[in-house]
């Protein structure tokens, strides 16, 4: 729990978001997006 604490709180609620009130068929999309994200960034880093 301690290291959900220390996350930004824009993930925080986008955690609770998924966990309580996304709806099942947007969880995919929600999934890909996040994904995308993470690999751009890496990417970037990379480079």
């Amino acid at each position: 729990m301690k290291k959900f604490q220390g996350l930004p709180k824009t993930i925080q609620k986008t955690v609770r978001y998924i966990f309580q009130d996304a709806p099942v068929d947007k969880l995919e999309e929600i999934q890909k997006v996040i994904e995308q994200a993470i690999q751009t960034r890496l990417q970037d880093k990379l480079q």
